[in-house]
């Protein structure tokens, strides 16, 4: 009698394939094509437009049709519209001079911080040294200081160097202060860069800094661009630290346009004119980067 073996039940793989979950930021970001959704938002936009128009027609009217109706009288009656409010400010040189003192505190700070913001983060994620991750720890705890708390050691200490109320002073401490949330956002950024593409470059002979520049910062454009923003806007509206750290002579356009308010008082239309200035510049570097701005707001939102 022959018996016949036995085979032995095969085990079978059984693959369930889907598609991965996504997160509330990728769900969000997938959902704005939807034409609802778009209108919504386009309602929203112009709701929020509404005061930026009204102040460009403010600052068109004179100020005795300001005084005596409304900015929105103006859609009736276009020909109220001039432009005299802006020659008086092109002449006043106060105003001229405080617009050109911000962007001579702007543009260095938000460069600088964007600058080292970068190299820091890098050393802090793709370089090995000693008592790393205790700075990683100090820069954020940096981050809950309060700009408040240093206003009053920093003025001495600008005072003992020779720069308090300078426009020097007023760069460092935008940098000083806006560094600790620029390393912060760019290290988690950084962090998700795939570390075979680093050790491709290094394995081809590249440097550290030829790595950082010619392959961590064009991928890291988005965050860059993002970062940029938020310390240009800081920075341009800022009006705390420049009534403290700086001059009449080196004090930007929020301080000149506070002192005009205390010294005209109802001299609307200057006003209306320099604050609408004040705010078209901050406009127009946001709607330059909007795409990578909000390429760097979702980056690692999906995964």
């Amino acid at each position: 009698m022959t018996t016949t073996p036995q085979q032995s039940p095969s085990v079978v793989e059984v693959t369930v394939s889907g598609a991965p979950r996504r997160g509330l930021a990728s769900r969000l970001v997938s959902r704005l094509g939807s034409g609802t959704l778009q209108v919504a938002l386009a309602l929203v936009a112009l709701f929020w437009m509404v005061p930026v128009v009204g102040l460009l027609l403010v600052s068109l009217r004179s100020e005795a049709d300001n005084t005596n109706s409304g900015w929105w009288t103006v859609l009736l009656k276009p020909t109220e519209l001039t432009l005299d409010n802006y020659r008086t400010l092109v002449d006043n040189d106060v105003l001229v001079q405080s617009f050109l003192n911000t962007v001579y505190i702007s543009v260095p700070a938000t460069l600088l911080v964007v600058g080292i913001g970068a190299l820091a983060a890098y050393a802090l994620v793709w370089m090995d040294f000693p008592g790393r991750d205790w700075i990683m720890v100090a820069v954020v705890g940096l981050l809950v200081l309060p700009i408040q708390a240093a206003l009053i050691p920093i003025s001495q200490l600008y005072g003992a160097l020779g720069i308090f109320g300078s426009i020097t002073g007023a760069i460092l401490f935008h940098v000083a202060f806006g560094l600790p949330f620029a390393v912060f956002l760019l290290r988690n950024f950084f962090v998700n860069i795939p570390r075979d593409l680093l050790e491709a470059a290094r394995m081809d002979g590249a440097s550290e800094w030829r790595i950082f520049r010619r392959v961590v910062l064009p991928v890291a454009r988005p965050a860059l661009a993002s970062l940029a923003v938020f310390q240009f806007l800081w920075v341009w509206n800022d009006m705390l630290v420049a009534l403290v750290f700086t001059s009449p002579d080196s004090a930007p356009l929020t301080v000149a346009l506070r002192s005009q308010l205390r010294q005209f008082g109802t001299n609307i239309d200057v006003l209306a004119s320099g604050a609408f200035l004040s705010m078209l510049v901050p406009l127009l570097v946001f709607f330059a980067f909007q795409r990578h701005f909000v390429q760097g707001v979702f980056a690692g939102s999906g995964k």
